[in-house]
């Protein structure tokens, strides 16, 4: 009997946890809103963006209703965790390490990656020509690993909550240089006012073991169908021309790649 019980009882759960997991009326996407032109508060404190775009398209294309959510980047990831949004839509790179805590979706973006210095700043990019200098990069991002991995014994990496606070340290001199996507960059520094004191330095990095395999929306583990119908909610923006026509709003130039 206590058998039968115990039996009928996971059977319930089971059910009542697979029929909750496919009624999503509502989708919540945790998004930075400081990585412009990905993400970034407006003066009024609503998030702007292509992420933000992008996500209110997904929604559309689901017929869910959409919420946007402000979250740090150092605790992004443990916020989706606690469920404190569904999905992560932040130009977040797909890796093998993030991987192992979430689940991602097909790519909806790849950028490459760049370090930006001012104009006349000479760095050679070896352990050598490194050695003692300081590079700016966000902490907690595929930037960050890929400085460490491959110069930590001889650059001073400079770790920062936000790219915002790393460009003021540019500006002031307190770091040479500053790694991140293309794109941030030249919208976050290029674009701006005095923008052309600064020039991109350096390589082009796109290394996959660093890198990853471009921008995907990060899911939980658990939600398997979340997961399937952004997929496709992707695929079908691409198909209609709607990701082009929001592509075309922060960029002139292809962001999504073969």
């Amino acid at each position: 009997m206590k058998k039968w019980l115990l039996m009928a009882a996971i059977a319930a759960v089971s059910t009542t946890g697979v029929a909750q997991a496919k009624d999503w009326k509502v989708v919540r996407f945790g998004t930075e809103g400081a990585y412009p032109p990905f993400n970034w508060t407006a003066a009024d404190g609503s998030l702007k963006g292509f992420d933000v775009d992008i996500a209110n398209a997904l929604c559309k294309q689901m017929q869910v209703k959409c919420k946007i959510v402000q979250q740090d980047w150092d605790g992004i990831i443990p916020s989706l965790l606690a469920r404190k949004y569904d999905a992560i839509i932040a130009g977040m790179s797909i890796t093998k390490e993030r991987k192992k805590k979430v689940d991602f979706t097909d790519k909806y973006a790849l950028m490459p990656n760049k370090f930006i210095a001012k104009k006349g700043t000479h760095i050679t990019f070896t352990k050598a020509g490194l050695k003692g200098v300081k590079i700016g990069v966000q902490r907690s991002t595929t930037h960050d690993t890929y400085l460490t991995d491959n110069y930590g014994g001889s650059v001073d990496i400079v770790r920062y909550g936000s790219f915002d606070e790393a460009y003021l340290d540019l500006a002031n001199g307190r770091i040479s240089a500053v790694l991140g996507d293309a794109s941030a960059l030249e919208d976050g520094v290029l674009k701006k006012k005095g923008g052309e004191n600064y020039q991109f330095v350096g390589p082009t990095l796109t290394d996959p073991k660093w890198f990853g395999d471009g921008f995907g929306i990060a899911t939980r583990k658990q939600d398997k169908d979340l997961t399937a119908k952004l997929n496709k909610a992707i695929k079908a923006l691409r198909e209609n021309g709607e990701y082009k026509k929001i592509e075309a709003k922060y960029f002139n130039y292809d962001v999504y790649g073969n």
